[in-house]
C-alpha cells in the first residue's frame, strides 16, 4: 500500500472525518520521483470542536506518528470542524510554491 493510503486509511479510521483529502505533492519539490515525501491533508472532523489547532495537529501527527518518522519529509495540514469548512466555502488553500529545501530562489 502506498504512502497516501496508509495516511487516508490511519487518519478515516482515527476521525471518522465528513471530508477527508491527502495530497500527495511531492512532484513540486525537488526529490526523486515516487517520493512520496511530501502531502497536504484536509481533514474535517466533527471531533475538532473546542479543539485548539495545534492540539488537532499533535492528534494528527500521532496518528502518523510512524509514517513521520519513516519518510515524510513535509505534511501541510488543514484541520477543520465541519463548521469551519463550510464558512471557508469547503476549500483548503494552495500550497505554497517549493523554495528548494530552504533555499529561497
Amino acid at each position: 500500500m502506498d504512502r497516501k493510503a496508509i495516511i487516508e486509511q490511519k487518519l478515516s479510521a482515527a476521525f471518522a472525518p465528513s471530508h477527508l483529502e491527502v495530497v500527495d505533492e511531492s512532484h513540486m519539490h525537488r526529490v526523486p520521483e515516487g517520493a512520496q515525501s511530501h502531502f497536504k491533508v484536509t481533514l474535517v472532523s466533527e471531533g475538532f470542536a473546542g479543539v485548539p489547532l495545534v492540539r488537532r495537529h499533535r492528534q494528527v501527527n500521532e496518528v502518523l506518528a510512524e509514517e513521520l518518522a519513516g519518510g515524510i519529509h513535509a505534511l501541510a495540514l488543514h484541520t477543520l470542524t465541519p463548521q469551519e469548512w463550510f464558512a471557508k466555502g469547503g476549500k483548503a488553500p494552495d500550497s505554497p510554491p517549493c523554495l528548494g529545501g530552504g533555499k529561497q530562489a
